[in-house]
C-alpha cells in the first residue's frame, strides 16, 4: 500500500505519539519499556507512523539532507513539548547529548538492524546521556522525539 503523504499529515500521525510520550520518565530504568506500554510498537498508531514514514523515504520533506551517509531532517519543531527528527542510517551518526532526553521509534528499512545494539522499537536515553548513535547489520529509520528539542551535537 502506497501511503505517500504530506509533512502536516505526518506530523499529525505522530501527535498521539508525542501525547503518549509526554508520560515516559526518560530516566527511569524501564524508561523504554514505559514507550512500549504507552505507544506499543505493535498498535494502530505507530503501523501507521512506520508505514507512512516507510512510504515517505524519497520524499522531499522527510529526509531532506545528508551527510556522511546519513539522511536526515527536523520533522517538526515543536510537537506537544517533543521535536521530531528523522534519520536514515547504516553508518554511525555524530556524538551527542541529550539535556532532557530522547525517545526513539526505531523502524526497520533494510536487514536485521540494530539501533546501538537494540531491534527495532523504542530506545530511550536519559537526561544528559551521550552516545554516538550507531547502527549496525542494515539499515533503519529512527524517528527522535526530543523533549524541549534539546540536542546538543559534540566535537570531542
Amino acid at each position: 500500500m502506497n501511503q505517500t503523504i504530506t509533512k502536516e499529515q505526518f506530523v499529525e500521525l505522530l501527535r498521539p505519539l508525542a501525547q503518549a510520550l509526554k508520560a515516559v520518565d526518560v530516566d527511569s530504568q524501564d524508561a523504554a519499556a514505559q514507550a512500549e506500554r504507552a505507544a506499543p510498537f505493535a498498535s494502530a498508531a505507530v503501523a501507521a507512523v512506520r508505514t507512512a514514514a516507510i512510504a515517505n523515504l524519497a520524499s522531499e520533506w522527510l529526509l531532506p539532507k545528508a551527510h556522511g551517509g546519513i539522511r536526515f531532517g527536523r520533522v517538526v519543531k515543536e510537537l506537544l513539548g517533543f521535536s521530531v527528527d528523522a534519520v536514515l542510517m547504516d553508518v554511525p551518526g555524530p556524538r551527542h547529548r541529550h539535556p532532557n532526553g530522547e525517545l526513539d521509534l526505531c523502524v526497520t528499512t533494510k536487514g536485521d538492524p540494530r539501533f546501538d545494539g537494540k531491534p527495532a522499537g523504542w530506545v530511550v536515553y536519559g537526561k544528559d546521556s551521550v552516545h554516538v548513535p550507531t547502527v549496525l547489520g542494515g539499515e533503519m529509520l529512527v524517528l527522535y522525539f526530543l523533549p524541549g528539542g534539546a540536542i546538543e551535537f559534540l566535537t570531542t
